[in-house]
């Protein structure tokens, strides 16, 4: 052991050490809330960024100052700027549970594990049922590391809740165009063809054309396919737009089908008096999918499915494992029911919140922040050529700058020009999507401090990055043309 390595377990090092860094995250939340930083992401290319990195691996440091160049080189998600990826900013509540829930390093599959973490996962799973409309008598479910796990653990689940049904065909689900691609991805973990993701058609808003359900049901059947599940979306991943939830539960009850919602992000409107009506059908769903690291103000990954039937989730990873699970269907061992064996004690960050605030705090959140996107959506479209995708339905805003007499191929080099200037700069962050095939700006507001002020100086820079790609455009048009 080098002289000047502390000793790796001494309390008062921890003690000292952890003081250090609580300071220093605190002071970085003031400033990152206060927006006393220039950038919210201090941008260099990836080859940059690396040289610097390497630099540091030769370089001796202490924790506190390796703390503080982390976040130097990172983007701050807790600077209203930030609006760009649906990754939330959690609240320092949450934060230090979750430094318990690591201090503990119980592995909760098996019960001796995680005798609290256990029950207060159940707790927050009962709470969820209830709020959702699931039959209290049936329902039931796990945390589990983020929405694609979670999807995947419930298609795996009504795969084989269905099996008596697809036998003998080629099992298949439908879900609306906008799904996002951790749908496709499980289809492919599962080990089913492309195709067996039957892309359902959406109308103007961006959500499920459900008048095509049936048509493409039916076809399915013709090519030798059984449908085991529709997936609504709520919301959808690159609009925000939330599929009709009642129709696709009344469409899957009549044909006897698995029915799915994916709303790891949208499915936060539970909690909003004023939102919630967004979610109208999804008390029908056999399963649903929410994560806690959105809109909930916990860090990632934090993640409920709950089921209808809770009997269903014990069938889905059924084996014999002796030395570690018995075959009974009992709650306090989620090993039997999650892919993880050790997994993290996520639950502590949110029963922790939810006892400090409760569960009110999120309803609070949720509410602020969808009546901000609607009010910025507004304020954005007053500026000339800035045009929406679509009304805003969540927290996801969708738009494009448009100048006149140019192609949409025109158009997509220009939008896509304004968000890496963007990008580059730093000041703000935003991203970008692509829908039908025009390529537009999106912001997901997740910080209830983001306001008015830090959406007009956005507006301005993309005004600024559009004159600039059209002179430059024009300058380029001119040589050619000589």
């Amino acid at each position: 052991m080098r002289p000047k390595q502390a000793p790796l377990y001494d309390p008062e090092y921890f003690r000292s050490l952890g003081h250090e860094i609580i300071d220093i995250l605190a002071d970085h939340l003031k400033d990152s809330l206060e927006t006393k930083r220039p950038q919210v992401l201090p941008w260099r290319p990836p080859d940059q960024q690396m040289q610097h990195w390497k630099e540091i691996d030769h370089t001796d440091m202490e924790p506190k100052a390796l703390f503080q160049e982390i976040l130097s080189h990172s983007i701050s998600i807790h600077d209203p700027r930030y609006i760009g990826h649906q990754v939330g900013m959690p609240a320092p509540t949450s934060l230090l549970f979750d430094l318990l829930s690591s201090y503990l390093n119980n592995g909760m599959a098996v019960y001796e594990m995680g005798m609290a973490a256990n029950c207060m996962e159940r707790l927050i799973i009962e709470t969820l049922c209830s709020r959702f409309g699931l039959p209290t008598e049936t329902a039931g479910g796990v945390l589990t590391s983020g929405g694609t796990l979670a999807n995947l653990t419930a298609m795996l689940s009504a795969r084989k809740a269905m099996a008596s049904r697809w036998q003998g065909k080629r099992p298949a689900v439908m879900v609306s165009e906008e799904a996002h691609y951790c749908i496709e991805r499980a289809a492919m973990t599962m080990g089913w063809a492309q195709e067996d993701v039957i892309k359902v058609p959406t109308d103007e808003r961006f959500s499920m054309q459900t008048q095509q359900l049936e048509p493409l049901y039916q076809e399915a059947l013709g090519r030798g396919q059984q449908v085991i599940a529709v997936i609504g979306c709520a919301c959808s991943t690159s609009t925000g737009s939330y599929d009709d939830l009642a129709t696709i539960g009344e469409f899957c009850n009549k044909h006897k089908i698995w029915f799915h919602v994916d709303g790891a992000h949208g499915a936060a409107a539970i909690f909003s008096p004023t939102y919630a009506h967004l979610l109208e059908g999804i008390a029908k769903a056999d399963s649903i999918v929410l994560d806690f690291h959105k809109l909930l103000m916990a860090p990632a990954l934090a993640t409920a499915l709950l089921y209808r039937k809770n009997d269903t989730s014990f069938q889905t990873f059924q084996q014999q494992s002796a030395y570690l699970l018995d075959l009974q269907q009992d709650w306090y061992n989620s090993g039997k029911r999650t892919f993880e064996c050790t997994k993290y004690m996520m639950c502590a960050g949110i029963y922790g919140f939810v006892k400090a605030h409760g569960w009110e705090s999120f309803g609070e959140n949720v509410t602020t922040l969808f009546q901000h996107a609607k009010a910025f959506a507004t304020q954005i479209t007053q500026h000339p050529h800035m045009k929406l995708a679509t009304p805003v339905q969540s927290n996801i805003i969708c738009f494009r700058y448009e100048e006149e007499g140019l192609s949409t191929e025109e158009t997509n080099q220009q939008n896509a020009f304004i968000r890496q200037a963007i990008l580059e700069n730093g000041v703000s962050y935003i991203v970008q999507t692509t829908l039908r095939n025009k390529l537009f700006l999106r912001l997901a507001v997740m910080n209830p401090f983001t306001n008015e002020t830090h959406i007009e100086a956005l507006c301005k820079d993309i005004e600024a990055y559009a004159l600039q790609w059209s002179s430059t455009h024009a300058s380029h048009a001119e040589t050619s043309a000589s």
